[in-house]
């Protein structure tokens, strides 16, 4: 049995009246009424009681005109459905991050995807950049949020943010009481660095913030993540170096200081598969686009 046909006997069943279920369908009515004969014909029923002045549905009309209805409208919910999805408006995006990118522009990335798309379904999780790769490279990811970056050729590449170090320390520490740091300050201090593994990583990073200075710590203690690296700072275990974005949480016990000397900064970059072509995907990659267009502060 045709949908079309099916579409015309709704028409005619809503209208009762054959000349305007044709004008309400663009359709000459004898057409019409040839195409409810056959729906008639093949389900061996009468669906109108043309006897009277005005035709009427017959019982097994009004079941069907009910039927049909609800079929149609799960169709017409289906179709819309898919096409939101393959415009990339409805569906799930998989966004994994470095830790320390849930501070400064990612939050407002997130945020601005979701206006622009608030029916896709966000999942979101954090990994260190070894996690974040082997992730993309399986698929078990869309999207990979790194510090600095990833490398390899089957990644599309978008850098999100560059921005400058600076010191986490105790809020005990008589450095604190200094106007300006130096780095050479920082000699003989204990130095918490992040991630333990895997290497190279951020912690490899910091350590050629030393040799450039050459100055050798008193200590190094090494923990998992960022968010361990500030919590061990904040009880006086020792300071580290962190991307100025952390600053713009406050922990308790914990002072971020700017520093003279040595600063390349890192970076923030966003990763997907090249092959991955899915809209949401693409979608994600318009809105940072936009984003690292615009100028900073507007």
């Amino acid at each position: 049995m045709e949908l079309r046909r099916l579409r015309y006997f709704v028409a005619v069943a809503e209208e009762l009246h054959f000349g305007r279920a044709a004008e309400r369908l663009d359709m000459a009515q004898p057409p019409l009424s040839r195409q409810i004969a056959q729906l008639e014909k093949d389900l061996d029923v009468k669906l109108f009681d043309r006897a009277r002045a005005q035709i009427r549905l017959t019982p097994a009309g009004d079941v069907l005109l009910d039927r049909t209805r609800a079929i149609l409208d799960q169709l017409d919910s289906a179709f819309r459905e898919v096409t939101r999805i393959g415009q990339g408006s409805a569906g799930r995006l998989r966004i994994a991050f470095v830790g320390s990118a849930s501070h400064g522009v990612l939050p407002t990335i997130i945020k601005s995807y979701r206006s622009h798309y608030p029916d896709v379904d966000l999942a979101l999780s954090a990994m260190n950049n070894a996690d974040l790769e082997r992730a993309l490279v399986q698929r078990e990811i869309d999207i990979a949020v790194a510090r600095p970056s990833l490398k390899g050729e089957e990644f599309r590449s978008t850098e999100l943010h560059r921005e400058p170090l600076v010191l986490a320390m105790p809020d005990n520490s008589a450095l604190n009481t200094k106007s300006k740091i130096a780095f050479k300050d920082l000699a003989g201090e204990t130095f918490i660095l992040y991630p333990r593994r895997p290497r190279p990583s951020f912690a490899d990073h910091v350590l050629s913030v030393l040799a450039e200075e050459g100055i050798t710590p008193g200590e190094t203690i090494f923990a998992q993540d960022y968010q361990t690296a500030i919590s061990l700072v904040s009880v006086g275990v020792g300071l580290s170096v962190v991307p100025e974005s952390v600053s713009s949480t406050q922990r308790p016990g914990v002072f971020y200081r700017p520093y003279r000397g040595f600063n390349p900064g890192t970076g923030l970059s966003a990763h997907a598969r090249r092959d991955n072509t899915k809209p949401h995907v693409l979608n994600f990659f318009k809105i940072l686009e936009t984003y690292t267009r615009k100028p900073r502060g507007t």
